[in-house]
């Protein structure tokens, strides 16, 4: 959808932290300010992207191998937020004007809280062997107000075990300091993330890849927090039936049509793939869920599985985000187009 569209979010998101990647200082100061006035609740620094094309210029993952830039581009996102808490005027930027109108008119009431909002770290252990202390200690030293650990070197991109020793080391170091650590790597279900936060002392995890197709995995989360102070708090959750997957698969659909993405349905096809899994006949549905094209595509598939109240349900949202108007707006000229890579280049960071 483009660098514009993914700047959209609606209310019932919060908090919602923009993540934002490069190896520019001086863009990533710009962007900071644009992401403070776009009313997000955080700003994030990935240094974790594994990607080749985006760590072979030096961004992401790759910046490991750069702890002097990667601590100067801490600093300027730091700066950016400082100076607009401070009432700093994004007009002094150096934006194009459509830049700026696009902004103005993406704040519904036209002013945006000047508050410090804070600036986080998401990375990895090591760029082609484990460098934790040395890498983490470089990032502590700009005090980032958390860091993401994932443990596994760019160079294992996903492969193997995630190296969760190497985050308990980490989190020694961090725990030393006012800067929170959060573990990442290989959990699925929440008895895993009670365990690591356990074993590791970290002050929280994050979950990637375990959510894919089970989002019941958050619902979990009180009974974890309990579980985590209380061991004796420890007891089975309940299994998520093939009906209730399969359901919920089909809502998905249908919201992501509902939210304006029908034209991008293909990429809808490996989230539904994701929920075929737990249950018998998950094989041969999977298999005809790949193909599919539109919600209504998926709701034939389903058929079989589920209940009539399912298959005529409505999962539309109850009122559109605010980012839903985005493509009427694109259309009345007044919105930077999405594929215009020098219009985007004030906020560009690869």
């Amino acid at each position: 959808p483009g660098a514009w569209r993914q700047l959209y979010f609606a209310e019932d998101e919060r908090p919602v932290c923009a993540q934002i990647y490069g190896s520019e200082p001086e863009r990533f100061y710009q962007a900071a300010q644009v992401l403070c006035a776009l009313g997000f609740d955080g700003v994030d620094i990935n240094m974790g992207c594994p990607a080749k094309s985006v760590a072979r210029r030096g961004c992401g993952a790759g910046l490991i191998a750069n702890p002097p830039l990667a601590r100067a581009i801490i600093r300027a996102v730091q700066a950016g937020v400082q100076d607009w808490a401070s009432g700093h005027r994004l007009e002094t930027l150096g934006l194009r004007p459509v830049v700026l109108d696009w902004i103005q008119r993406r704040t519904r009431s036209g002013l945006t809280p000047r508050r410090l909002l804070p600036v986080s770290v998401k990375t990895r252990v090591g760029y082609d062997t484990v460098v934790v202390e040395a890498w983490i200690a470089a990032l502590l030293m700009e005090q980032p107000a958390a860091i993401a650990l994932h443990g596994r070197t760019l160079a294992q991109k996903y492969q193997g075990q995630a190296d969760w020793e190497a985050i308990r080391r980490a989190a020694t170091l961090v725990r030393e300091t006012s800067t929170l650590v959060l573990g990442n790597g290989d959990i699925r279900t929440m008895q895993e993330a009670v365990a690591r936060v356990r074993q590791t002392q970290v002050h929280g995890v994050l979950i990637g890849r375990g959510a894919l197709g089970n989002p019941w995995l958050f619902q979990a989360k009180s009974w974890a927090r309990q579980l985590a102070a209380m061991p004796d708090a420890a007891e089975l959750l309940p299994a998520v039936s093939q009906h209730e997957r399969l359901q919920v698969a089909l809502e998905h659909a249908r919201y992501f049509e509902a939210l304006g993405e029908g034209a991008y349905f293909p990429t809808m096809r490996k989230h539904l793939s994701w929920y075929c899994r737990g249950f018998p006949s998950a094989v041969e549905v999977r298999s005809r869920l790949v193909t599919s094209n539109s919600a209504a595509e998926v709701a034939h598939i389903l058929a079989p599985w589920l209940t009539p109240e399912a298959m005529t349900g409505s999962y539309a949202p109850a009122r559109p985000p605010a980012w839903t108007s985005a493509p009427q707006e694109r259309d009345n000229g007044k919105t930077p187009a999405e594929d215009d890579s020098t219009l985007l280049a004030p906020l560009r960071h690869n």
